[in-house]
């Protein structure tokens, strides 16, 4: 036995010490970069290097206030007493958000010491970023798809991104946290706790409802009609319970403020609507225009997938499906792959976000570490792929935002969604 342990410690060092000669160390490091294998070991990397960053561009770069001292002044209002929604307001006017987003930063109220120590929230928020990227970094790693060197290009690339963690501190990172968490559990068929996670985000900020229509079709082809409905409820059991104090109080308030559909947006903050005149961006009807083609894309991606379901003479069956998810079969027929699950979250979510009636700076955290799954799931040429990054990345990063930039932002993401769509009938499970 120990004779084949030195043989065997032998034949590794003779590996390793082959990778370190010249001709080899070349090859190792191109494979380091493009070897999907190498993904848990480029994040690794990221990961210590983000923390470095981060912490360097707190110490370094200015904080810029925005919504921070809005949010503390409605905590206030909030620990005050105060459960009229029309009554929680700040500096920026009055709250928008669910519960959730309430009860997120009155815990940072009083990590900050009121809201005072704005450093605090920073390295909080420090720990948020390194947390999504762990998250995010899992996901890829579980399905392999996109190169390494293309993740490391997320994480070093992006000033917009950065800034929005470390010195803006919104609430839009703190639902997109909750929304990859819930993808993560998804992946593991943990289906009770990616719906209650998944409620959590929507309860902290309403853009997660965007990946609703993908969810949906998940949990109705994996787990049938039946366990659906008891996710459904588990999400909407969690929306009640947290938003109790104001549901019993004044209940009307708190749905339409923290559910409004219909907030008015301001014009000079629109990433992706600069293009038309302010009078049409505020026109009710050009928002109905695009609530339809909303739903028109949606119907074009996932229509054929409902129908298709819907028809199928077992899907209403309770047995089957119980007894598929007990013994675990795996058919090609039955059972999504993560990368199809993927692929119908981030497309799902994607759709809402070209449709949107307006993107300010700090939703790109909505979507931006799921591009690069998104673009290498089209059949676009590696060049193509890597110039579409970077079309989205120049937009975001164009401030303020001008004609031009609209129009490529918009260019890019129907180009995206164009691809997405040709490549739809040959995914394969």
């Amino acid at each position: 036995m120990s004779r084949k342990v030195i043989k065997s410690s032998r034949s590794r060092l003779t590996r390793l010490f082959d990778s370190l000669k010249p001709e080899n160390l070349i090859s190792t490091l191109i494979g380091l970069f493009t070897d999907v294998s190498y993904i848990p070991v480029i994040c690794f990397l990221l990961i210590v290097f983000e923390l470095a960053l981060n912490l360097l561009i707190v110490q370094r770069v200015k904080y810029t206030e925005i919504d921070w001292s809005t949010y503390m002044q409605q905590v206030r209002c909030f620990l005050n007493g105060t459960l009229d929604y029309n009554n929680i307001s700040g500096d920026t006017g009055p709250i928008v958000y669910p519960a959730g987003h309430l009860y997120v930063y009155t815990l940072l109220y009083f990590l900050t010491g009121q809201g005072k120590s704005i450093q605090l929230g920073q390295y909080f928020f420090i720990l948020l970023y390194l947390f999504n990227l762990i998250a995010v970094f899992n996901i890829y790693n579980r399905v392999r798809k996109v190169p390494p060197y293309v993740l490391m290009m997320m994480c070093l690339t992006s000033y917009r991104i950065h800034s929005i963690y470390s010195l803006r501190l919104f609430n839009d990172p703190v639902a997109m946290f909750a929304l990859y968490l819930s993808v993560n559990l998804i992946l593991s068929k943990h289906w009770k706790s990616a719906a209650l996670l998944f409620s959590i985000g929507v309860s902290i900020k309403m853009n997660i409802l965007l990946f609703a229509p993908g969810l949906l079709i998940t949990f109705l082809e994996e787990t049938g009609p039946y366990n659906t409905l008891k996710y459904l409820s588990i999400c909407a059991f969690t929306q009640i319970f947290l938003g109790l104090p104001f549901l019993l109080t004044y209940p009307v308030n708190y749905l339409t403020r923290s559910f409004n559909l219909g907030r008015i947006f301001l014009y000079k903050w629109t990433v992706n609507w600069r293009c038309i005149s302010e009078t049409l961006f505020l026109n009710r009807n050009f928002h109905l225009i695009l609530l339809v083609l909303h739903v028109i894309l949606l119907v074009i991606f996932f229509g054929k997938r409902y129908s298709s379901l819907l028809r199928k003479p077992k899907f209403w069956s309770k047995v089957t499906f119980q007894t598929r998810i007990r013994n675990k079969i795996n058919s090609n027929q039955d059972k999504l792959t993560n990368s199809r699950i993927l692929l119908t979250l981030f497309t799902s979510n994607l759709i809402g976000i070209t449709v949107a009636r307006s993107l300010h700076y700090q939703f790109y955290v909505w979507y931006y570490h799921s591009i690069p799954y998104l673009i290498w799931s089209t059949n676009y040429s590696t060049v193509s792929k890597l110039c579409l990054m970077g079309l989205i990345e120049l937009c975001w990063n164009t401030y303020p935002s001008t004609i031009m930039s609209c129009w490529l932002l918009h260019l890019s993401h129907i180009s995206l969604i164009y691809s997405l769509w040709k490549q739809t009938n040959r995914l394969t499970c």
